[in-house]
């Protein structure tokens, strides 16, 4: 009975889970009628800037997560590679 309870909670909270992430909220995009009207009217320049911006707010973490991916990984092969050494010739 109790793995039953167990299934439909994760099934429940998958579902919840998923109907929060397919369902567009306005607040995830460019709800703001103020920001819209600011960033349709500007010229090229702000246009530009804008881009610049963006891309100045996203570059940063996208590789400092790629970077420390990459150590993560090193270092488990490394960690691996030490154990894997170190009890070649143990008997316990």
């Amino acid at each position: 009975m109790k793995q039953q309870a167990g299934i439909s909670q994760s099934f429940a909270f998958a579902f919840v889970t998923l109907a929060i992430l397919l369902i567009p909220l306005p607040a995830f995009s460019q709800g703001c009628a103020l920001c819209y009207t600011q960033a349709a009217a500007s010229g090229a320049k702000m246009i530009q800037a804008l881009k610049n911006g963006i891309m100045i707010l996203v570059l940063p973490p996208t590789l400092g997560s790629i970077g420390m991916i990459f150590m993560l990984h090193r270092k488990r092969n490394q960690i691996r590679r030490d154990d894997d050494g170190d009890q070649f010739g143990q008997d316990w």
